[in-house]
């Protein structure tokens, strides 16, 4: 048996509706994809599924254009498609079908974290995380602290661990490829 709440409880509780928690059932999916990529913001998740939703709507209304505009939905068409694989969102550019089932975890799969574990530069995502919060990744010559970073396809080739990372220096030690040099620096 639960006790009565006191005046002040109420008052605190007023607006407060235990039983109908929206949050509760309606964004399961959304939750699970939260962790599952250990996107820290729900904002970031939020502005990925807006962005999925946005390139579905524009494939849809591509595909529905009449065969008088064949020449400018074919060039439109190539062009998303071309900017959907050089960021690496989409595997082929042969149809506009991939871009109808494009959703957000194709954009949470790009994320610094993810590629570090696809590269197998970090164990798991949450060691991933970790590694790039603290600085011990670069993108380029870039140092990259936020996880949050999309990485195109151009760019994947230079992800690499900063210069002074002791995680690099015990990769080269591990692989015995650590120069003399790199011991006075």
């Amino acid at each position: 048996m639960v006790r009565k709440l006191k005046y002040h409880e109420q008052k605190l509780l007023r607006r407060l509706d235990l039983v109908n928690w929206e949050a509760s059932g309606g964004n399961l999916a959304e939750v699970r994809a939260l962790r599952r990529y250990r996107v820290g913001r729900r904002e970031d998740y939020v502005q990925y599924k807006a962005l999925a939703r946005a390139v579905r709507a524009l494939a849809r209304r591509l595909r529905d254009l009449g065969p008088a505009s064949a020449a400018f939905r074919a060039r439109c068409a190539a062009a998303l498609l071309e900017k959907l694989h050089g960021l690496g969102l989409v595997n082929s550019r042969q149809s506009l079908a991939v871009c109808e089932n494009l959703s957000a975890a194709a954009f949470c799969r790009r994320r610094l974290p993810c590629l570090l574990v696809k590269l197998r530069m970090a164990q798991n995502l949450r060691h991933a995380v970790t590694f790039v919060e603290q600085g011990h990744v670069r993108v380029g010559p870039e140092v990259v602290t936020d996880p949050a970073l999309l990485v195109p396809r151009a760019v994947e080739d230079f992800i690499t661990w900063v210069d002074a990372s002791r995680l690099r220096q015990k990769v080269l030690d591990y692989n015995q490829e650590r120069d003399d040099f790199d011991l006075a620096a």
